[in-house]
């Protein structure tokens, strides 16, 4: 498969993480996904945990293709290339496509995020800002505005 079979309107994006029993951290997954749909304008997003939590990888799977989807991209959003992602993911993805290839639906797993210089630059962001909350010198980020996080010195 080269970049020629590409198109946003048949691909379907799975964005994946580990999954909690925390709602609240299930919850940013969703956030993401949503985010990305609206800064990469593809019609066909779909959050997953890969356990703990639904929507599962075949939940979200089965999403896309009733979207539409001819192409289903299972994207692992953690940063390192663990066990989840060497077997895991790919074993979950193959499942949750099996009911559909003999529609001719192909899936890919992409590489996590890994040491990528963007990822870079928003440890860099997150610490920064992190510092100046704590110091009394700013506002804190996203996800610790509202009074934890970043602000406790020890």
């Amino acid at each position: 498969m080269d970049g020629s079979e590409f198109d946003p309107n048949t691909t379907g994006l799975i964005i994946v993480d580990h999954g909690s029993r925390r709602q609240e951290s299930n919850a940013l997954l969703l956030e993401a996904a949503e985010a990305f749909r609206q800064y990469a304008g593809w019609p066909i997003v779909e959050p997953a945990h890969m356990e703990l939590a639904e929507p599962s990888i075949a939940t979200a799977f089965r999403r896309c293709v009733e979207q539409g989807a001819r192409l289903v991209v299972v994207f692992p959003y953690f940063l390192g290339p663990g066990r989840h992602w060497r077997e895991d993911i790919p074993r979950l993805a193959a499942e949750a496509a099996s009911p559909w290839k003999d529609r001719g639906v192909r899936h890919v797993v992409t590489a996590p995020l890994g040491v990528h210089p963007l990822v870079m630059q928003v440890i860099g962001e997150r610490i920064t800002q992190c510092l100046r909350r704590a110091s009394g010198r700013g506002e804190g980020c996203d996800l610790c505005s509202d009074g934890g996080g970043c602000a406790a010195w020890s």
